[in-house]
């Protein structure tokens, strides 16, 4: 698949995740993470009533994201895209989507956590307007030992 080749608007489309999608959604996160969230982690999002939400792109899902709410507050508790499609703007359209989604629920601000090494994300966090906030030392599992998160946060302007 070459880069760009799902670049129309009409093709993408942000679906609320459902039961029955968790089972693509495990295979992309598979395929993204060393430590990929489990099935349970997913189901217990979806009961918690968290805002999950899915990308998908001609009818294939390429990502979901899910952000969880509370005391005026929210926080990015999962992004990702399938490696097949990364590097062409889905994840910037996801982020961009589940911010819009705190700030439809009345959140203050976007709180995320993101891997130390992972400079892509960090990028894309800092060029939708999140900044740096702390460290959570040894925060991530890791094939070499544990690896600290970085803590972002976005405030949001409510109307």
């Amino acid at each position: 698949m070459g880069r760009g080749m799902y670049s129309g608007e009409l093709a993408l489309k942000f679906l609320p995740m459902q039961a029955a999608d968790i089972d693509v959604v495990i295979k992309n996160e598979r395929r993204a993470y060393s430590h990929p969230w489990t099935e349970g982690i997913f189901r217990d999002c979806l009961a918690s009533g968290n805002e999950c939400w899915m990308l998908k792109v001609a009818d294939r899902v390429v990502g979901h994201a899910i952000l969880s709410m509370g005391a005026g507050e929210s926080h990015l508790l999962n992004i990702c895209v399938n490696p097949e499609f990364q590097g062409q703007g889905f994840g910037e359209r996801l982020l961009v989507h589940i911010v819009e989604r705190a700030g439809v629920n009345h959140c203050s601000c976007v709180f995320l956590e993101v891997r130390a090494s992972n400079l892509t994300a960090y990028k894309l966090y800092e060029r939708q307007g999140f900044t740096e906030i702390g460290i959570r030392k040894n925060y991530y599992p890791g094939h070499m030992g544990a690896e600290d998160a970085l803590v972002l946060v976005k405030e949001l302007i409510l109307e």
